[in-house]
Formats: structure tokens, sequence, C-alpha cells
């Protein structure tokens, strides 16, 4: 019996490289020409699929910006850190660990992803409805790490902190990904305002 890959086959690898070609041309596309003047057809011909192929890996033209690519690998050294590290720290060094993990590319991906959720609004709308999705993920993701409950208001209240820390830090244009580290760092230390 050979031994069993955790790399994902060749179907599944194709999957992921159009996906990833479909939202590196459409990034390109919204920095390049504008997000409202770029079309989903023109999105198509830069990453030489059809339109049809387009809506099989996106519904919608928003769901480009919108996907998070960050949420799966930080979940995953997430599960690396020991159970005794306190919340924030543990997700600020998860975090660390998928920035670490990231090529240039990626970086610049996200960079571009950041810059559009800020600047267009209807994606700024988007990122609101976002963000209730992220306070939802994070109260479930804390709640099974910590075997609380997902009612625990507490756990509410920290990845709500969390967030709003984050988007805070983020609206400043950011030019680098680690803005929320920086964010989770200071609520770490109390929140220091001396």
């Amino acid at each position: 019996m050979a031994p069993r890959s955790d790399r994902p086959g060749l179907r599944e690898r194709k999957k992921l490289k159009t996906r990833a070609t479909i939202r590196a041309e459409a990034m390109r596309l919204f920095e390049s020409q504008g997000y409202e003047a770029t079309t989903v057809e023109q999105i198509a011909e830069a990453a030489e699929v059809s339109p049809s192929t387009f809506f099989r890996y996106f519904p919608t033209k928003e769901r480009v910006v919108m996907a998070d690519d960050l949420d799966d690998p930080t979940l995953a050294a997430l599960e690396q850190i020991p159970l005794d590290v306190p919340p924030l720290t543990a997700l600020r060094q998860a975090y660390e660990a998928t920035l670490a993990a990231m090529s240039e590319e990626q970086i610049a991906l996200e960079l571009a992803r950041t810059r559009l959720m800020f600047a267009v609004p209807a994606l700024r709308a988007a990122f609101t409805d976002e963000l209730y999705r992220s306070i939802d993920y994070g109260v479930e993701l804390l709640a099974t790490r910590l075997g609380r409950s997902r009612d625990d208001t507490r756990l509410r209240v920290l990845v709500g902190a969390m967030t709003g820390a984050v988007l805070a830090m983020a609206g400043t244009a950011p030019q680098d990904l680690r803005y929320p580290i920086r964010a989770l760092e200071l609520l770490e230390a109390g929140l220091p305002v001396e």
C-alpha cells in the first residue's frame, strides 16, 4: 500500500490554480481600471476562462474580493498552538504563522483586496456583512478551542473587540498585512492608552 499524501490530487490542484488565476486577474483589472468599470467578462477573458467558469468559482464579482483565503491556514496554524496559550496570543501567533507562509504574490493580492474593500462603497457594505460572519466564526472557533458554549457572552465580546480593533487598523489603508497583529498586541497588553 502506497503512503497517503496530504497533497491534493491533480484535479483539485487545477481547480485551485484556476481560482487563483481568476482572483489575480480580477485584482489586476480592479487596480488598473477600477472595480466598477471591470466586468466579469473582462476578468474571464484575462484569466483565459469562460464567464460560466468564472461563476463556478465566484457567484458574483463582489465575491472575488470578499473571499477570505486566510481563514483556513490561520485555523490550521491555530490548531498547532497549545491550548494553554491565552486566546488573543494564540490567534496572533496563528495569524503570524499564516503570514510567514505566504508568498510575496499572495501578500500583494491580500493587500489589494483590503484596499478595495475600504475604497469601494459597495464592497465596504459587503465587508460590514462579512464582519458579522467573522464574529460568528471566531466565537465558534474559540468555543471549540476552549471547550465553552457558543452562547458564552464573554467569547462574543472578546471576538467583537478583536474584530473592532482589526477593523480600526485596516481602515488606515494598511501598507502591510501585519495590522491585525498590531491590533491584537494592543488588546493583549490591555489596550494601554498612556
